[in-house]
């Protein structure tokens, strides 16, 4: 259902068990799936490609031009998974040349008010921006991250998964997964236990994990070699194996440390 108020372009495809509402603007190269929800006056612009069981609130800005001075119109996507919630006032950017021309947003994330996801960003599934959390351009954050409200996450950085960033933080490194952070260019606080246990482990897993990776934060030498000196490489816990994983792929930013270090 579109109601008479909107206003959608003819080349915009949208399935007809998706509802707009009030005011809305569907521009020209939209697709939209099915059972997704425009509640009134949504912005939705660009090669902006949307599956199914999505809700957008007023006033969200959906796949305008990317904030980026090197931005020269080059056709580029914004592509939407599945049941995500798209609060009000949220901005959506398309990617860039210079990021591989998509942005991607996976399944099952939450998007509270304000909050921001810049271009060239990849966000995986069940991941939830408080309000007014932002992300600059080419920030990648894996399943189940927590980004808290008011936090700004700098550009190229990476969020582990079931990684947590509390309230008010400003995230200049990589997170590695199930990191706690909080405060402006400071150190990792801890793990994040609640993350930890509402995946299912219990506190005799959390505290072997911890154990391993205090031994691969050990200050008295580098990562790597704490790595191999510890025989941490050769771990069975599946979520160490994750941290390493992510230790070993490639960063722009670097690693944030723990607060010992």
């Amino acid at each position: 259902m579109i109601h008479p108020s909107a206003v959608v372009s003819d080349n915009a495809e949208i399935d007809k068990t998706s509802t707009v509402g009030p005011f809305c603007v569907i521009a020209d190269g939209v697709k939209i799936g099915e059972n997704n929800n425009l509640i009134s006056h949504v912005s939705i612009s660009g090669n902006t490609i949307i599956k199914n069981n999505n809700t957008f609130y007023p006033f969200c800005s959906i796949g305008s031009t990317p904030q980026d001075l090197k931005y020269k119109n080059e056709k580029s996507f914004l592509k939407i998974g599945n049941n995500n919630n798209f609060r009000e006032n949220v901005t959506v950017n398309p990617g860039t040349a210079g990021g591989g021309l998509n942005t991607i947003i996976d399944d099952n994330c939450l998007f509270m008010v304000g909050s921001h996801i810049a271009h060239d960003c990849i966000i995986k599934s069940n991941v939830i921006l408080a309000n007014n959390a932002t992300l600059a351009g080419h920030v990648e954050i894996d399943n189940n991250a927590i980004i808290g409200g008011n936090s700004a996450i700098h550009q190229f950085v990476r969020i582990g998964k079931y990684a947590m960033i509390g309230g008010m933080s400003g995230v200049e490194k990589d997170i590695i997964p199930y990191g706690l952070y909080t405060g402006i260019r400071e150190n990792l606080k801890n793990l994040n236990l609640i993350g930890l246990k509402r995946k299912g482990l219990t506190s005799n897993d959390i505290n072997e994990i911890k154990n391993l990776i205090n031994l691969i934060f050990n200050k008295n030498d580098t990562i790597e070699n704490n790595i191999i000196n510890n025989f941490i490489e050769k771990s069975e816990i599946i979520e160490i194996k994750e941290v390493i994983e992510f230790l070993n792929s490639n960063s722009k930013r670097g690693i944030t440390t723990f607060e010992n270090d």
